[in-house]
């Protein structure tokens, strides 16, 4: 089975079982509603499946109560793991809209074949996000590839490949 993480745990809050949570998702209110069913995720093993009871917005973070959890000890164990979904559960996206989890790993072709590297990261900014391509080639520099319509000519995920116009200038050679 295949998990979706839409939350960190950074800590426990007050001493009735609550969470205190890092939403990683774009449907946070809809992940966290009471009755929505999450697992407990430390590293790929699920540790529990869970439902939430409460929760609510506070400073940034959501604080999550979760059903049958109503002492601090039995949550201090989560600290520092991830809420997550079954990934059949989420949200379809729009064309040309993907998760960072499916992008992240793809390897970055040119439009010519030629291999740059791998998408090692996500930097997410206002207009458009940046990829963050560790190069292929050792003692190269990473390259920033703008996910805009002019570089980024294909996403094939059953291919696990980006295709991209590699225009002037976008990748430094001399690093």
């Amino acid at each position: 089975m295949k998990y979706a993480r839409v939350a960190r745990i950074v800590n426990t809050f007050g001493i009735r079982g609550d969470i205190k949570v890092i939403a990683e998702t774009d449907f946070a209110e809809e992940r966290f509603q009471p009755g929505s069913e999450l697992v407990v995720l430390n590293k790929n093993h699920v540790e529990a499946h869970v439902e939430v009871e409460q929760s609510r917005l506070n400073k940034g973070t959501y604080i999550i109560h979760l059903k049958g959890y109503d002492r601090i000890e039995e949550v201090e164990p989560f600290k520092n793991k991830w809420l997550a979904i079954e990934s059949d559960d989420r949200e379809e996206l729009d064309d040309h809209e993907f998760y960072h989890v499916d992008i992240i790993g793809l390897t970055v072709k040119t439009t010519d074949g030629e291999t740059i590297g791998t998408i090692k990261d996500i930097i997410v900014l206002g207009p458009n996000d940046v990829w963050v391509v560790k190069r292929q080639e050792a003692g190269k520099d990473d390259a920033l590839i703008p996910y805009i319509e002019d570089v980024v000519k294909e996403v094939n995920l059953n291919d696990e490949e980006v295709i991209i116009e590699l225009m002037e200038g976008l990748i430094d050679d001399a690093n």
